[in-house]
């Protein structure tokens, strides 16, 4: 026991001393670099006035650099998010805008990159434990919408972010109410986009709006140059119709 208890006042000892040597080699590293820099720069101890203009003039331009290289990182983790997303590793693309957006918290299309990538993180989050809840799932979607919301309210004509954001209500989430103001927003800045109808159509009738369903898909007949989606639009119009009706 007498010997056991000198071991642990050994180690209580060697606990003290390492944190004293590891304070100690901080404010020694910290001197170290301090004193580095004013050799770098030519600075010592300013006094006169010309001497701390001088001193500030170059410790400016120091920060300057960093800013600017600071910058440049947040830059090329937003590209190689880019290139990660262009190969659909969509968890690498994820972390690389994540991370770009510590450097710029108001950028928009990193957001709406989030968002994306979120989404199709949400696909591939399987429920492995088989329990019949899929937290994981749920945790990317919920991402995704916060990355949506948060692109729109920095600038909220964003049409890709309104877009982005109502496919997940009316597909993923299930809340197609919250996708209609979204989509008819953007039709008043991409006034011809199809696929923002579609999805308007199906929140249309996913509402029970089946007057402005069959209203939307007949626009899209409209002006649609496809037949393909003149086809698509005519066939679910008959859908809203038989539903009408049964209505």
């Amino acid at each position: 026991m007498k010997k056991n208890g000198i071991c642990c006042v050994s180690g209580v000892c060697l606990l003290i001393f390492s944190t004293v040597m590891l304070f100690g080699g901080c404010k020694k590293a910290n001197k170290t670099i301090i004193r580095q820099q004013h050799l770098e720069e030519g600075v010592q101890n300013p006094t006169s006035i010309e001497e701390l203009k001088d001193a500030i003039k170059k410790y400016q331009n120091r920060v300057a650099d960093i800013q600017l290289a600071q910058s440049q990182i947040g830059i090329w983790h937003k590209i190689l998010g880019t290139r990660y997303l262009d190969n659909k590793m969509y968890g690498e693309a994820l972390k690389s805008f994540q991370t770009a957006l510590e450097y710029y918290p108001q950028n928009q299309n990193l957001y709406y990159y989030v968002g994306l990538c979120a989404g199709y993180m949400a696909h591939s989050a399987l429920d492995f434990d088989a329990k019949g809840l899929n937290p994981k799932k749920i945790y990317y979607l919920k991402l995704a919408e916060s990355a949506y919301n948060e692109a729109i309210k920095i600038e909220p004509r964003y049409a890709r972010a309104l877009y982005g954001l109502s496919i997940l209500y009316v597909f993923e989430l299930d809340e197609p109410e919250k996708a209609v103001p979204l989509l008819e927003k953007m039709l008043t800045i991409e006034t011809r986009s199809i696929d923002a109808m579609f999805v308007l159509a199906r929140a249309y009738y996913s509402t029970y709006e089946f007057e402005k369903a069959v209203a939307m898909y007949d626009k899209i007949i409209a002006v649609s140059k496809s037949e393909e989606r003149k086809k698509e639009a005519e066939a679910n119009k008959r859908i809203v119709l038989d539903a009408a009706y049964v209505e």
